[in-house]
C-alpha cells in the first residue's frame, strides 16, 4: 500500500495571520483509521476578529478595481495548479478519495477562480428609456461580507466555488470548511493570500459547526450566507439567517434518479454509469442513486452492473489501482449499512457487495435489486457506494417515479429517442437534468436545486448574480 507524509501545519487564517487556535480535535486518516493531525477550533473571540476584519475587508474590496480583482483571482488560480500534487496528496489523506479524483477537483477549482476573474467583468447593467434629459440606471453590487458553509465530499472544490463568486463580486467573506479536511481547504487559503489578496477579504476559520454558525450569522456584519451541505442543517441555517433577514444561497441533499429506457446503448450506458456511481465513493450530492430501468433491459442490467460492480478496485486512495477509497469518516459505514440491512429486511435482493471491510472507513459498492418502496433507501439519500433498482414498464410510471420523492437537485436519463429525452427535460423536477450524459457541473453552468434540495444557483453568470444586489438609480 503507498505511503505519504501528511505535512499540512493546521491553523486558523484570521486578518491576514495563521493562528494555532486554543482547543483542537484530531483529523483522521479514513484509509487507515488513524489520526494524522489536529485542527484548532476557533474561539468567540477568533470570530470576532474575523467578522471585524470582514467588514473592513469589504469597503476595501469592493472599491478595487475589478481588473486588479480579476489579476489576484487569476494568480491564485496559477498558484494551486503548481500546488495542485500537495493540495491533491493532502486531500485524499484527509478524505479518502483516489488522487486522480483529487487532482481533478484541484484542477476545478483552478477553472473556478479563472472563470470568475473574467465573468466579473461583465457584471452588466442596464439603461432604461427615458424622455431626454432623463437617466434611469440599473446596476449591480457586491451583496457585502459573506458567511460560507462547505462540506467534505468535495472540500476543495465546493470552498473554491463560493470563494471564487464571492471575490469576484467584491465581497469579502468569512470561509467556514470542513473540520475533516482543514489541510487541504487552508491551502487553498494559503495560494489566495501568496496571490495578493488583501489581508481582511478573506477568512478561515474551524470549529464547532453549530457554534460557528451561530455566531457568525446573528453578526449584522454579515449579510449572506452560502451553505452546501444536509436538508435539516440548511432549515437550521435559514432560521438563523431568517433573523437578520440575510440572502441565502442553499445547495442541499438529492437523491438522484436515473432513467433507464430499452432503447438505450445499454453497454454504453453501464460504461458510464458504474464509474459515476462509485465516485468519491458515492458521497456526492448529485450521485445516481435510484435506478429504474425499463422492464425490457432491467434483468440484463442488473446482472452487468453487479458483475462490474464485484470487480470495482477499492483501497488507499494514494494507490494508482484504486477507483474507490474509503467513506470519509468512520460514521458513514455503519450509516450504509444500516439502510442496506432495512432494504434486504423489506425484500430486496443483495446483488454486490454489502459489507464493510478493511481497517480504515471501507464499505464495499453494493448494489441492491428489486427494492421495494418503502425501504428507507428508496427515500433518504445513502451518500454512499450503494446503488438501487427497481423495474418500470411505461415513460410516465419513470416520471412519476423520478419526481415521488421531495428533493430535486439532479436526475439523469439514458435513452436513444429524441423526442422522449425532451418531454424528460421538461418533466422531470430537478435543478439539473443529464440525458445520456452526467456532465452537469463546469464552471460555467449554474448548479442548484429545486424542492427540499434548496434554491439559488452556483456556478456561471447565475453564481456570480447570487452574491450581488441590484440597484436602480433615477436621474432628472
Amino acid at each position: 500500500m503507498a505511503t505519504a507524509q501528511y505535512d499540512a501545519d493546521l491553523k486558523l487564517f484570521v486578518n491576514g495571520a495563521w493562528r494555532a487556535g486554543e482547543d483542537r480535535q484530531p483529523v483522521f486518516n479514513p484509509a487507515t483509521g488513524a489520526t494524522v493531525a489536529e485542527v484548532p477550533l476557533a474561539t468567540a473571540a477568533d470570530l470576532d476578529e474575523a467578522l471585524a476584519a470582514a467588514d473592513r475587508g469589504f469597503k476595501l474590496w469592493r472599491a478595487t478595481d475589478v481588473e486588479a480583482r480579476a489579476a489576484i483571482l487569476h494568480r491564485a488560480a496559477a498558484l494551486i495548479r503548481e500546488r495542485a500534487d500537495r493540495i491533491a496528496t493532502l486531500m485524499t489523506m484527509e478524505q479518502g478519495k483516489p488522487l486522480g479524483e483529487a487532482r481533478g477537483e484541484v484542477a476545478g477549482a483552478a477553472q473556478l477562480f479563472d472563470y470568475y476573474a473574467e465573468e466579473a467583468k461583465r457584471a452588466y447593467g442596464r439603461v432604461l428609456v427615458r424622455p431626454t434629459g432623463q437617466r434611469s440606471i440599473v446596476i449591480k453590487q457586491p451583496v457585502g461580507p459573506v458567511a460560507s458553509f462547505t462540506p467534505w465530499n468535495f472540500p476543495v472544490y465546493l470552498m473554491a466555488k463560493k470563494l471564487a463568486a464571492a471575490l469576484a463580486a467584491g465581497c469579502s467573506v468569512i470561509a467556514k470548511p470542513p473540520e475533516e479536511t482543514p489541510g487541504c481547504t487552508s491551502a487553498i487559503m494559503q495560494a489566495l493570500a501568496d496571490a495578493g489578496l488583501p489581508a481582511e477579504v478573506a477568512q478561515l476559520v474551524f470549529g464547532v459547526p453549530d457554534t460557528v454558525s451561530r455566531h457568525l450569522l446573528a453578526s449584522p456584519v454579515i449579510r449572506k450566507v452560502s451553505f452546501t451541505g444536509s436538508v435539516p442543517v440548511g432549515r437550521h441555517l435559514m432560521k438563523l439567517a431568517a433573523d437578520g433577514l440575510k440572502r441565502v444561497t442553499m445547495e442541499l441533499g438529492g437523491h438522484a434518479p436515473v432513467l433507464i429506457f430499452d432503447d438505450c446503448d445499454l453497454d454504453r450506458t453501464l460504461d458510464m454509469v458504474v464509474p459515476q456511481k462509485f465516485r468519491n465513493a458515492g458521497q456526492v450530492c448529485v450521485s445516481p442513486t435510484r435506478f429504474y430501468v425499463q422492464q425490457g433491459v432491467y434483468d440484463r442490467f442488473v446482472s452487468e452492473f453487479a458483475a462490474r460492480t464485484q470487480k470495482w478496485p477499492v483501497g488507499n486512495g494514494l494507490d494508482a489501482a484504486t477507483k474507490m477509497g474509503p467513506l470519509a469518516n468512520k460514521r458513514r459505514p455503519d450509516a450504509i449499512g444500516t439502510l442496506v440491512e432495512d432494504a434486504v429486511a423489506k425484500g430486496a435482493k443483495l446483488a454486490a457487495g454489502g459489507e464493510r471491510f478493511g481497517d480504515g472507513f471501507f464499505y464495499k459498492p453494493t448494489l441492491l435489486a428489486d427494492v421495494p418502496l418503502e425501504s428507507r433507501i428508496m427515500n433518504e439519500e445513502p451518500f454512499g457506494p450503494v446503488a438501487v433498482a427497481r423495474p418500470f414498464a411505461t415513460e410516465e410510471e419513470a416520471i412519476e417515479q423520478a419526481n415521488r420523492l421531495p428533493y430535486g437537485l439532479a436526475a439523469f436519463a439514458f435513452t436513444e429517442n429524441g423526442r422522449r429525452a425532451n418531454r424528460l427535460g421538461d418533466l422531470i423536477e430537478a435543478g439539473m437534468v443529464g440525458i445520456n450524459t452526467f456532465a452537469i457541473s463546469g464552471a460555467d453552468t449554474p448548479f442548484g436545486g429545486v424542492k427540499d434540495s434548496g434554491f439559488g444557483s452556483e456556478g456561471g453568470p447565475e453564481g456570480l448574480d447570487s452574491y450581488m444586489v441590484v440597484k436602480a438609480i433615477h436621474q432628472a
